[in-house]
């Protein structure tokens, strides 16, 4: 790190805005501090996009807000990594998109290392306390409590490790120096933004779900008389500004072993739902660099993260299974989405019953991705109707353990951020702290997250235990899903999105889209969205997905209709060009030069 004085000031940075060039689209006024528009997804269709993608020949970002782009391609802009530019765009969306991520949560990231042409993973997801136990939600009758009830308050907090991972991750692919990379968040911070519409809405919505319950959370997001802060109120917050100071200082041993640590075992002391995270649960923490989960599809090799996520096995199940039929000829008909569902109900099967940390859960993860036995769960599709609930299988090689099965779904309160810089190193990284504004618990100007609650609340189910229970010092399962694919070993497609158990539907069907159905990376992610989780089936509300609804009722699949806001944010590398394309459901952009 930079020897500074404690006290040091970190001044603006010296990149100069003329040597951006941004090519993005029609929205790229939003590039002025908070404006902010929502684009109403009715306007996707099942064969394209209203939004044209983006295109560019040497850097590109596409994330979730148009201020964290803007601060990433000018570290592009100077000749800094993905992994430089990973670390202004999380801490810049920390503080305009709160609700979804930041230092307080965890992530997991893709990075491809160009000079090396090798592939990373890193698992910065959050861990139980030392002192968890498996019946860590149940009450003093033995039933697991309610899920608001563990939500709020510090009992939820895991330990974070999003810094921990963008430390890693700097320390073996960035080219910048460390504290300059803080500099565009910290001047914003202290400077102010004004307040997104898509942040708005989030803070009114949370309110009935107790946002306002800590002192300091309410005074930083709602008005004195109580009410919620609108739209294009101008916010401060140099809480989140000394926080970033330190850490752009002094690394990340502050927030893991210092004055940070002190302050987020101090906050999870709260008298309601109190927390068990204490400073040698900080001080434990470490990023694993882990094997990435690979798989064939078609003419493509297709890689995402492996465990604590169930993300990359089950994409790699359900896509694995579609390889049975013939999706490019059906097109995203009614018979395509047949089976693309019935899949997804297998699939979703035995992720319940199987995935879990596998550090502490022995998990059959080369016999979920077999082909053989893949191949035999195809058979159980039928075209002319449909099962109501997939049973999990027998993968080969299953742990001898009897396991229940696990439903706990994850909420959506995540982001997603694809990166290429002009080096050839890239970055598809989910970020989140679980639930919309996590805990609600607040320190240092930013939000602690809630993702204990991913764990599933009931330790067991007739006797037999479940994989994704808590145990001391484990990583809850996740539905994160960055994904990076593969043409002639070169990548070709990054991807990702947040939206909880529904990321694994959202980032498959934006695969499916541009391999098979050969969309454009904007037409892919506006496409709308059909889900199943092994049970009914969602329709996105408002699109054409809904003019499924007779023909798959005919078929015996339940119907709802419903919101699916998902945040895909995508880049395709294709005859020398990159191009890009932002879901249309949330307010980011895809930009580069």
């Amino acid at each position: 790190m930079i020897a500074c004085s404690p006290g040091e000031r970190l001044l603006p940075s010296n990149i100069p805005e003329a040597t951006v060039q941004i090519k993005t689209t029609a929205i790229a006024m939003l590039l002025a501090f908070g404006s902010n528009v929502h684009a109403d997804s009715s306007q996707s269709s099942s064969t394209g996009s209203a939004r044209a993608p983006v295109v560019a020949e040497n850097y590109m970002i596409s994330a979730a807000n148009p201020i964290a782009v803007n601060e990433g391609l000018k570290i592009l802009a100077a000749g800094g990594t993905a992994a430089d530019a990973a670390v202004v765009v999380q801490t810049v969306l920390n503080l305009v998109e709160p609700q979804s991520s930041g230092i307080g949560g965890g992530a997991f990231m893709l990075y491809w290392d160009q000079s090396e042409k090798k592939l990373l993973t890193y698992d910065g997801r959050e861990k139980a306390p030392l002192t968890a136990t498996p019946d860590y939600w149940l009450n003093a009758e033995g039933e697991p409590v309610g899920w608001w009830d563990a939500v709020v308050g510090g009992r939820s907090v895991g330990v974070p490790g999003t810094l921990k991972l963008l430390e890693t991750a700097h320390g073996q692919h960035g080219n910048q120096e460390w504290r300059k990379l803080f500099v565009p968040a910290i001047v914003l911070a202290e400077a102010g933004f004004r307040v997104s519409p898509r942040l708005a809405s989030s803070i009114a919505a949370a309110k009935e779900k107790k946002l306002d319950l800590f002192d300091t959370t309410k005074a930083y997001f709602f008005n004195a008389d109580g009410s919620a802060k609108t739209a294009g109120t101008y916010l401060k917050n140099p809480e989140f500004a000394d926080t970033l100071r330190q850490i752009a200082i002094q690394g990340s041993a502050p927030f893991y072993n210092g004055g940070i640590a002190e302050s987020i075992v101090a906050a999870v002391q709260t008298e309601i739902n109190t927390g068990e995270l204490t400073m040698d649960d900080l001080a434990a923490y470490e990023v694993i660099e882990r094997d990435p989960v690979c798989f064939a599809y078609r003419a493509y090799q297709i890689c995402g993260m492996g465990p604590p996520t169930s993300g990359g096995l089950t994409m790699g199940q359900i896509l694995t299974v579609l390889s049975e039929f013939d999706l490019p000829a059906w097109g995203p008909s009614a018979i395509a989405w047949h089976h693309y569902i019935e899949a997804a109900k297998l699939a979703y099967a035995d992720r319940g019953m199987y995935m879990a940390d596998a550090d502490f859960v022995d998990m059959p993860v080369e016999g979920l991705l077999d082909r053989e036995y893949l191949s035999k769960r195809a058979k159980l599709i039928r075209p002319d109707s449909a099962m109501e609930k997939a049973d999990a299988g027998s993968p080969p090689e299953k742990s001898a353990s009897l396991w229940a099965p696990d439903t706990q779904p994850e909420r959506a309160g995540t982001s997603h951020f694809s990166i290429v810089d002009q080096h050839g190193d890239m970055i598809s990284m989910t970020t989140t702290i679980e639930t919309g504004f996590g805990s609600r618990v607040m320190t240092g100007g930013f939000l602690l997250n809630n993702e204990l609650t991913d764990f599933s609340r009931r330790p067991e189910k007739d006797g037999n235990p479940i994989a994704n229970r808590v145990e001391a010092g484990k990583r809850p399962r996740s539905s994160m899903s960055p994904t990076i694919v593969f043409q002639d070993e070169k990548p070709y497609i990054l991807t990702g999105s947040p939206g909880g158990s529904r990321i694994i539907n959202y980032v498959t069907q934006s695969v499916i889209a541009m391999l098979d159905w050969n969309m454009n990376p904007q037409a892919a992610v506006d496409m709308p969205h059909v889900v199943n989780r092994n049970g009914a089936t969602d329709l996105e509300e408002g699109t054409s997905a809904t003019e499924l609804t007779a023909a798959l009722e005919s078929l015996g699949h339940k119907i709802k209709v419903r919101g699916l806001t998902s945040g895909l944010h995508a880049i395709m590398i294709k005859e020398g060009q990159l191009i890009g394309g932002a879901d249309s459901r949330r307010e980011g952009i895809a930009a580069g030069q």
